[in-house]
């Protein structure tokens, strides 16, 4: 009988006054945008870009363009591998909820969306350096990704999340700037024109042992594709409004996060690859210490060594061992 790790969950609101819990990973991109001088403009001005991109989708019965607003939770998933109460930081998601101004009521979104993880950061920033170091061209160990990706499936068919959650979530990132990107003649009304890329990047890869497929759509009036990580049916098993509060949150955050490639001064093309070395683009005058972000991405990858892997290494193992797919 394969043991089934307790989760828990708590949320706290990201808006102007948004401040990072301690248990945070700093790397996560909320908890950068909330520190520092600039810490409550840059909330405001974040939120103030989702809502009018939401509305510029939104555009249906919403003649002055203000008709929505969008409310933001982050989700922190904590697993308690023991069962005694202590527990290590999983997952960090973000929850979409609308609020429709005409119709005084509030809607659910969907959960996802940005996707934060002390195991990610472990398995890119300690697993994989390591096994590629002093190597000759790029590759991935044995078993890459695979406890990370049963830890997520574990997560998301707990009856936990069924209990805080109507729909599989569906996470939304940037394209890959080593990959190749192809327009196709598929078009959605919402997530706009489809892109297929000519080989699978290893976030694309990674995400497949979460149990997640990937399509990259670019919604209308957007200037490069993005990828959404889903389960079952991306097209049919949302709303329009849903998939709008995706797309409003995730295209700012990337504007902010990439503006090489979704702030660029140009759209993509029919054959498209994208890149952070791309000078024709606009700023948002929202800070963003990028460099920081990686350089504390290792740091937390070797906390997550010390502190969940090894410590737990033989239940982990056992666990993994016996999860059933």
């Amino acid at each position: 009988m394969n043991k089934e790790f307790a989760f828990s969950i708590k949320s706290i609101r990201f808006d102007e006054n948004y401040r990072p819990s301690d248990n945070t990973r700093i790397t996560t991109n909320f908890a950068n945008l909330a520190r520092g001088e600039s810490r409550q403009e840059n909330l405001r001005n974040t939120v103030k870009m989702i809502d009018n991109r939401f509305n510029s989708l939104a555009n249906w019965d919403n003649p002055n363009g203000d008709r929505y607003s969008v409310e933001l939770d982050i989700v922190s998933v904590d697993i308690d591998v023991e069962g005694n109460g202590s527990t290590f930081p999983t997952i960090e998601i973000l929850k979409t909820n609308i609020i429709d101004r005409k119709k005084n009521k509030r809607i659910e979104g969907i959960v996802g969306n940005n996707f934060s993880s002390y195991v990610r950061d472990y398995d890119f920033s300690v697993v994989l350096l390591e096994h590629n170091k002093n190597k000759n061209g790029f590759s991935a160990p044995e078993g890459f990704g695979d406890l990370h990706g049963k830890l997520f499936k574990s997560f998301v068919n707990s009856t936990l999340y069924k209990e805080n959650f109507n729909k599989s979530p569906v996470i939304c990132l940037s394209v890959s700037s080593s990959k190749v990107y192809q327009r196709t003649g598929n078009q959605h009304p919402v997530l706009g024109v489809e892109y297929q890329q000519n080989e699978f990047s290893p976030t694309d890869e990674y995400f497949a042992k979460m149990g997640l497929q990937v399509r990259y759509f670019m919604p209308p009036n957007s200037v490069a594709p993005l990828a959404f990580y889903f389960r079952g049916d991306l097209l049919s098993d949302y709303t329009n409004l849903e998939l709008i509060s995706t797309i409003s949150t995730m295209e700012t955050f990337q504007k902010i996060y990439r503006p090489e490639i979704y702030n660029a001064n140009s759209a993509a093309g029919m054959r498209y690859q994208p890149s952070l070395k791309n000078q024709d683009h606009s700023d948002t005058q929202i800070v963003y210490d990028r460099e920081e972000r990686s350089r504390l991405a290792v740091e937390q990858g070797r906390f997550t060594e010390e502190s969940f892997i090894k410590p737990y290494k033989v239940i982990l193992d056992q666990w993994a061992a016996s999860y059933a797919l």
